[in-house]
């Protein structure tokens, strides 16, 4: 009995299409409409990161510092955690530090408000600028690799050791580690030291330094 009325529906159906337009159209029945998928976006980023409290972090910081830059960089700087100066303005390498890595860049015909996007492994301040812990990288992690798909830079410059072994994906130590090219998810990515261990160490570590430099400009004139 079902499978006759079910004909007969499909007849009136088409007997409908020829009467309005003489062509016989596609009936589906209670088909399911297709999932309409927001594309992701910085800001939205920006806006879950002030509001996380995935971690222990969230308890102290004063501001989240998601990062800051362009889009599409030609390379983007990816450090450890924010500083004291930085959770007081909620940007990214504003202090001693930052100065310092801004003359490193410039050094290299690069801007801020030009080539770059900097930003962290984690967005809030750890107490008395130790090291991330692995649960509060982990918490941080996903917003991280959402901002890389939505930047795409051209390159990645991690700066210090925790970076550098997040992302690479290794334990050895920064001295190891730098020297050469990576590849982060099809993106170059070039580890080299911080800029606050440079400042604290410049015989040892500048030179080295520099050659990472090199080695990013290198790369983008290569482009």
């Amino acid at each position: 009995m079902n499978g006759i009325v079910e004909r007969f529906n499909k007849l009136l159906d088409l007997s409908m299409d020829y009467l309005e337009d003489g062509v016989r159209k596609e009936h589906h029945g209670n088909e399911a409409k297709p999932e309409i998928i927001e594309e992701d976006s910085l800001d939205r980023v920006e806006s879950e990161i002030a509001a996380c409290s995935r971690c222990r972090l969230c308890e102290n910081r004063i501001k989240t510092v998601p990062g800051k830059g362009v889009l599409h960089p030609k390379v983007m700087i990816i450090g450890e955690g924010p500083g004291a100066e930085e959770d007081k303005t909620g940007i990214p390498f504003v202090g001693k530090a930052g100065q310092y890595m801004d003359k490193w860049m410039d050094a290299i015909d690069l801007r801020r408000d030009r080539d770059l996007f900097i930003g962290n492994i984690v967005k809030c301040r750890p107490p008395g600028n130790r090291d991330p812990h692995p649960d509060e990288i982990d918490a941080c992690r996903g917003y991280l690799d959402r901002q890389i798909r939505i930047l795409k830079p051209s390159l990645i410059l991690t700066v210090g050791r925790i970076a550098a072994q997040v992302l690479i994906g290794s334990s050895n130590g920064i001295g190891r580690l730098r020297g050469r090219m990576y590849d982060y998810k099809g993106i170059p990515l070039i580890p080299t030291y911080h800029p606050s261990g440079v400042l604290r160490n410049p015989e040892s570590y500048r030179k080295p330094v520099w050659e990472d430099l090199k080695a990013v400009r290198k790369f983008l004139d290569s482009l």
